[in-house]
Parts: C-alpha cells; structure tokens; sequence
C-alpha cells in the first residue's frame, strides 16, 4: 500500500497550489451582460405587407424571417408566424375577389360584345312605358335585369310593356306577398291593354320585372309588366284596350276579365289550414259574377245578342247559387266538393257563343281548353312567368 508523502515540516512549508490546466476557467465575457437580441425585420414587413397592401409578398417575407431568425437567433418569431398567417388569409381574399371581378366583367363583356346585333336602341328597362316594344338578348325574358332594346312594334320584337308603375311595399322584396302583389298587378294590367284575351297567341306569357332587395334599397319602386312572345317570332301590338273597342265589347270584356282573374287567383295553401281564406274568396267570386250579369242584362235586348245573353245569364245564376254555397261550407271536405260543383256550373261553348255574339275572339285559348276542371284548376290562367 502507497502513502501519500510527508508534506515539509516547518514554518512556511506548504503543497503548492495546482497550476492551472489548459481549457479552464469561465468562457469569454462571463459574468457580461448579454447584447440585446436584434428583431427581425422581414417578421416586421409580412405583417404590414400582408394586412395592407400585398398579401403574396407578405407570405414572402414571413418565410425568409422564420429562417433567418432560425439562423441568426434574433427576435421576432412569433410576429413572423402572425405576419405569415395574416398574409395567406389576405391573399385568398385577394384571389376570391379578384376572380369575381373578373367573371363579373366577362359576363358583362359577353352580354355587350356577344349581343352587339340585337335590334333597336339601348333603353334601361325602367325607361319603358306601356306600349313600348322591345327585345333583350337572346330572347331571356327571365334573366335577371335583362338589357332591353326598344323598337318599333311593327318589327320583329321579345316583349311589349303593358304597364310601368310605381308600388307601395307589400311585403319583403323578393318575398312571397311581394311576389303575389306584383303578379296581381301585372295580370291586371295586362287584361286592361289586351282585353280580349282569347285573342292573345298562344305562346303569350305575362312577366313581371319588381324590385329586388338591393334594389329597393338603393329607392326602386317601379313595376314594370311584359307581355312575353320568345317563342315565335312577333310583330305587331297586342294592345287592345277600350279606346280600341266597341262600348258593349269592353265593357263586357271588363267585367268578364274581372271573372277570370279571380277563378284564376285562389288563395295560396293548404284548404285545412286557410278554409276562412277560401270561403272569402268563394264571396269574391260570386261578387264578380254579379257584376257580369248586370252588363249582361243591359245586353239582354241588343240586336243579335238576344240568345248568347239569355243563355249565359242562365248559367250565371246557376253559377252563383253555387258559389254562394261554396262560400258557406263549414269543413274543408264540403268545400272541396261545392268547389267542384260550382266549377262546372258554367260552360266554355256557352262563353264561346257570346263572344261570338259580340264580335270578339271566339278560339278558346289553351290555358283555358286544357285545364282539367276540378277545385283550383277550373277556368283560370296559369301563372306568370316571373323575373326579378
């Protein structure tokens, strides 16, 4: 066993201290301060380049400062992550509207340059008035704001404005009462132009162009109703109102439009739920039948009228028990069979009769010739064709 050696003896005899080894003692600046990390410029710039004026170039500079700071170990980390993120958000919502701008501006280059040969003058559809025919491109009366171009009837033409007027609101925009509310008023309007309505082509629909939501909030108000003719080719008006018919014709005509239209217009859902609706209507009804006997019966005596009068009058009074029947149903079931009953009250061959008796249009129209009778198919149009 070894033993440590004997250290001197005597005063002032001691080991000596170890010298100092290579590679020891506290690296350089021990005990400094640390210098203040500098922050990432490009961190900086993503985020404004980014938020405000160009996100691709944002996404850009988040990238180079994530790697720089990486490397350099600078501050700014967390803003380049923000900058980075804000920058791709920003750069879709840049992508987005951009493509709609674009495919607003094709589509509005192609309904200019792609319908450059549409007859007449360039008019905005709410510089029509009633009389004023036109056509729009490629014939789409349903395209929402059509361009319209006016031209002379006599020429080969889309539409012709029945009326154009201004509305109180009945209803939301767009909604289903404000829908109703126009087609009522485009109905009527279009019965007081052409009057006769057996008279109208076949390929005769009625539209209606009413304020849309943003629209009627930018203050339009104005109702603009269209006699449609796409299908075929059309020349000429169809305007045939008082001033161009025979006393006895139009006011036969009104009262009898007055007839159709209501037959035509039955309230809107289910019988069980809006039997009090319908027992109303039912009252409207036997209302204007009324009114068309009375005009009869001043015509009962007038020369080559006699018989067609007689027999319309006949049934009118049948017609009208019936009605006033339908209108006192207490239960839905009653009223769906009083319904049909009072629907077959009255004949198409008589009504063809007496319009031949006073002179009018005597080829019943298919909206009429083709409806099956039963409740809320009986005599009646079908209902317009619609564009907002």
């Amino acid at each position: 066993m070894s033993t440590p050696p004997t250290p001197p003896s005597g005063p002032g005899h001691a080991w000596p201290p170890p010298s100092p080894q290579p590679g020891w003692g506290p690296p350089p600046g021990y005990g400094q301060p640390h210098p203040e990390q500098r922050l990432n410029g490009f961190a900086l710039a993503s985020l404004l380049v980014g938020l405000l004026c160009l996100p691709p170039l944002g996404i850009v500079f988040g990238i180079v400062a994530l790697v720089q700071i990486a490397r350099q170990r600078q501050r700014g980390r967390a803003l380049a992550i923000v900058g980075l993120a804000v920058s791709v958000v920003m750069t879709g919502a840049m992508v987005f509207t951009v493509d709609r701008l674009a495919s607003a501006v094709r589509d509005r280059m192609d309904s200019v340059g792609g319908y450059a040969d549409v007859e007449g003058d360039l008019r905005d559809l709410d510089d029509l008035r009633a009389g004023d025919c036109f056509n729009v491109p490629g014939g789409d009366l349903l395209a929402d704001r059509p361009l319209t171009y006016r031209i002379d009837c006599a020429e080969p033409h889309h539409g012709e404005v029945t009326a154009s007027k201004l509305v109180e609101p009945a209803g939301a925009p767009e909604s289903a009462e404000a829908d109703r509310a126009s087609e009522d008023e485009c109905w009527k309007a279009q019965d007081a132009y052409a009057m006769d309505t057996w008279a109208l082509p076949a390929s005769a629909e009625m539209f209606y162009f009413a304020p849309s939501r943003q629209s009627w909030r930018q203050g339009d108000r104005r109702l603009v109703c269209v006699i449609g003719t796409t299908a075929e080719e059309r020349r000429g008006s169809l305007r045939q109102d008082a001033g161009s018919l025979k006393p006895e014709q139009s006011a036969f005509l009104r009262v009898a439009n007055e007839v159709e239209f209501v037959l035509g217009r039955p309230p809107a859902g289910d019988l069980e739920d809006t039997l009090p609706e319908h027992q109303a209507w039912a009252r409207s009804v036997y209302a204007a039948l009324g009114h068309e006997a009375k005009v009869l019966e001043a015509d009962r005596t007038r020369p080559g009228l006699e018989k067609a009068v007689a027999a319309q009058l006949g049934e009118i009074e049948a017609a009208r028990a019936a009605w006033q029947r339908t209108s006192q149903a207490k239960t839905a079931a009653e009223f769906d069979r009083q319904w049909d009953r009072s629907l077959r009250a009255m004949s198409v061959e008589t009504e063809k009769a007496l319009r031949g008796a006073y002179g009018l249009a005597t080829e019943v129209p298919e909206w009429l010739a083709e409806s099956p009778e039963g409740p809320g198919n009986g005599p009646g149009r079908e209902p317009s064709a619609q564009a907002a």
